[in-house]
């Protein structure tokens, strides 16, 4: 059995080096004009430095073009992609089928990862997208175990699923903070406000706290928990999952390396004895809950919950 591919998503170039020592197999990089929440901003010299640095261990590098793309935007596609393939890119990240179109023209041999956040909720869906050209596609956050399991087994293609980090509730394309800043006569600079680590949308009736940041493309509010499935990996590993994410999206450094030494071992050990998994996992648990932050609590997202809309 093909062991299951770590994907991780790092800040800066810097991070390539120690979450590569530290187990991870593969990273999501790329800059916010034409990728979605990245960790950290990737212009092209970083791109191609972090692409040098992970092929020099072994390690792949998968560039986000998931972006909400606009009419002013296409005509750049061609371009990003054709640097993205010069820099020897291990794939692009795609959701609009703009981007599928301008890869066919330009880099017809790239690997595609097909990824839209919502819409990857069943295996027709993810085998459509195969047969038009995709290799992989990144399922939805809000399924259940057994609907993943399934998925895998009638898949035509990789797939793809996030094991840790916050995921995205709400997106706008509208700049809704920097306008209510704006409005109050406190304006803020587009590119510092995804830096802001401390806007929250508040909810008193439940004690939650939702936090927001800005991006060029637009506002996105995200989940009040992290998601953690360390000590609940076996079934996907079992069905074989081809990739688990760990998303370090509005993490520190630190943080994000910690998490992917822990669910490294925690995969590594299931290949090596599912068993000594299973004796192990609660301890992995114990120690993601030792390193998270107190106003992110720990949960297991919709693995385990029946999907409503």
């Amino acid at each position: 059995m093909k062991k299951t591919e770590l994907l991780v998503t790092p800040i800066s170039v810097d991070d390539i080096m120690p979450l590569a020592q530290a187990g991870a197999d593969a990273f999501v990089i790329g800059e916010q004009r034409y990728g979605l929440r990245l960790a950290g901003e990737f212009n092209r010299e970083n791109v191609k430095k972090a692409i040098e640095l992970a092929h020099s261990v072994g390690k792949k590098v998968y560039i986000a073009m998931n972006a909400i793309f606009h009419n002013e935007k296409v005509d750049e596609l061609n371009d990003y992609i054709r640097f993205a393939a010069d820099a020897k890119a291990d794939a692009i990240i795609f959701g609009d089928p703009a981007v599928l179109m301008a890869v066919r023209e330009t880099a017809p041999n790239m690997k595609l990862h097909w990824s839209t956040e919502t819409t990857g909720t069943n295996w027709y869906t993810c085998n459509y997208w195969g047969r038009k050209g995709a290799k992989r596609a990144v399922l939805a956050r809000e399924i259940n175990m057994d609907s993943i399991v399934e998925i895998k087994e009638n898949a035509e293609v990789e797939i793809e699923v996030q094991v840790h980090g916050m995921s995205c509730m709400f997106q706008s394309k509208r700049s809704l903070l920097g306008n209510y800043f704006e409005y109050q006569g406190k304006a803020m600079e587009i590119e510092n406000r995804n830096q802001q680590k401390n806007m929250f949308l508040h909810d008193p009736e439940r004690g939650t706290k939702y936090p927001i940041f800005e991006d060029e493309n637009g506002t996105h509010i995200m989940s009040p928990n992290d998601i953690c499935i360390i000590d609940e990996l076996q079934d996907m590993l079992e069905a074989g999952i081809d990739s688990f994410k760990i998303d370090g999206i509005l993490k520190s450094p630190e943080y994000i390396l910690a998490v992917t030494k822990i669910y490294r071992e925690a995969i590594d050990l299931y290949f090596e004895d599912p068993d000594l998994y299973e004796d192990k996992k609660d301890e992995f648990l114990e120690t993601i809950e030792e390193i998270q932050p107190a106003n992110r609590p720990l949960d297991t997202g919709f693995f385990f919950k029946e999907t409503v809309y």
